[in-house]
Parts: C-alpha cells; sequence; structure tokens
C-alpha cells in the first residue's frame, strides 16, 4: 500500500488552483486538480483522497452540492476555499459536508496549517490497522456507543453516518462527561491541540463548531430542550448530557 498522501484541489482559477497545488505538493501530497465540480466529484470518487480543498464558486455544479455528491463515497477532510464575504455561505459550505473553511485572499502557510492539523487525527476505520489482541475500547452513553479504535458511532443498534469532523467533537464530549468545553477547546480538539494552552481561535472557527454540533444534533435526532446526548451551556459551550436522562 502506497504511503503517499493524496490531494485534490477542486477550483477554476488557475492562478488559486497552482498556488493550492504548490502548498500541498509541499506538505508532501501527491495533487490532482479539477477545473470544475463534476470532475471534481468524479475525480474525489476515484481517488479516494485524503484532503480535499474546494472552491465554492464553481462555474458548473454549485459548490455545496459538490460537497453534498463528495460526502457520498468520500471521507476526504474538505476544505472550502470562498471568495464571497457572506458568512453564511461558508456556514452553508460545513453543514453540506465541508469540515473547515478559508476565505480568499489565504495565507498559503495558513492553508498548510490547517491541512497539517488534519492529517494529525485519524482518518477512518478502514486506515485503522491495530493488532488483533488490542481491545477497541467502546464510550456509550443512554443508548449510543461510540468505538475511538474503529472510528464508528451506533445508537439503538443502527450505525450513524457522521462526518470525520462530527465524529471527533462527539468523541471529545464523550470523553470528558460532564465538564463544559467552550467552543474554542473544541475548535483546539479538531487541531489536535491541548484545550486550555493551543493556538488562537478566531470567531470564525467557534461559529464553524457550532454548526458542526448542529449538524450532529440532527443526526442523533437529539433535542436542545431536552438533550439525550448533547447539552448546550448558554453562553460558555457543551457537555453531555446527564445519564439515562432518557428511556
Amino acid at each position: 500500500m502506497s504511503e503517499a498522501r493524496v490531494g485534490l484541489v477542486i477550483e477554476d482559477d488557475q492562478d488559486i488552483r497552482e498556488l493550492v497545488r504548490v502548498v500541498l505538493s509541499q506538505a508532501g501530497f501527491e495533487v490532482h486538480v479539477a477545473s470544475t465540480g463534476s470532475a471534481g466529484v468524479n475525480s474525489a470518487r476515484e481517488l479516494n483522497p485524503d484532503v480535499i480543498t474546494l472552491d465554492l464558486g464553481l462555474p458548473d455544479i454549485d459548490g455545496f452540492e459538490v460537497a453534498r455528491q463528495i460526502r457520498k463515497s468520500s471521507d476526504a477532510y474538505i476544505i472550502m476555499l470562498t471568495a464571497r464575504a457572506e458568512e453564511l455561505d461558508t456556514l452553508m459550505g460545513l453543514e453540506a459536508g465541508g469540515d473547515d473553511y478559508l476565505t480568499k485572499p489565504f495565507r498559503p502557510r495558513e492553508l498548510r496549517a490547517r491541512v497539517e492539523a488534519m492529517m494529525r487525527r485519524p482518518r477512518s476505520a478502514s486506515n485503522v490497522t491495530s493488532p488483533v489482541e488490542e481491545p477497541d475500547p467502546e464510550l456509550s452513553h443512554n443508548g449510543l456507543a461510540v468505538s475511538a479504535g474503529s472510528r464508528s458511532a451506533v445508537l439503538d443498534g443502527a450505525e450513524l453516518k457522521l462526518t470525520r469532523t462530527e465524529f471527533d467533537l462527539l468523541l471529545a464530549l464523550l470523553e470528558t462527561g460532564r465538564i463544559v468545553r467552550t467552543k474554542a477547546d473544541l475548535a483546539r480538539r479538531l487541531r489536535n491541540e491541548p484545550y486550555d494552552v493551543g493556538s488562537y481561535v478566531s470567531d470564525a472557527d467557534e461559529r464553524a463548531v457550532e454548526v458542526h454540533m448542529g449538524n450532529l444534533r440532527k443526526k442523533l435526532g437529539d433535542s436542545i430542550q431536552s438533550p439525550r446526548w448533547l447539552e448546550t451551556v448558554r453562553g460558555v459551550g457543551y457537555r453531555l448530557a446527564p445519564s439515562s436522562s432518557h428511556n
């Protein structure tokens, strides 16, 4: 099995496409490019990339739709790149399946830092190889069972289809239980940094966590008013709901 990490750049602007290609190449990726959304969806299906950068302003297919289509067959990390000033667009991109976003113009150094933080996180169960004798620890709470080793979440016997970012947030809350984690804490967790002494977290990073938590709550079928798993502590952050609060 090849150790080469694969990157896919979906971008119609030639200059930006080349810039991102160079950044990913320097970070050690085998980089493929696509200049349209349809070509990008096909490439994602064929290449099974580790990381995808996706321009939201593509000429043929809406970037949000591209993300939704890619998510049907790929668990790649998706970084949205957008020139639009409207933050609503980027948040919609996260709802469509993106993991992170950067607004243009961006610094190549920042893109590389975000990609490298993502690659420090486990990819998926299919990429985790552990000795058979090593047990796979499972965390359970109110009918939800989460396995860190196989990166699976099972609710009442049915496996949930979570993005990697949603899974990591859920795992973080299960690990810390009733301790409240701020949005900044969780943003740092997604970068594989310590909760309290990590790097600067922007308002946009915190809003991205809110969107991912909202997506996670929908997939769990959880209620904000009477939470079974994810409890929002207003003005502070999130924590695990009390045990056995529901049947």
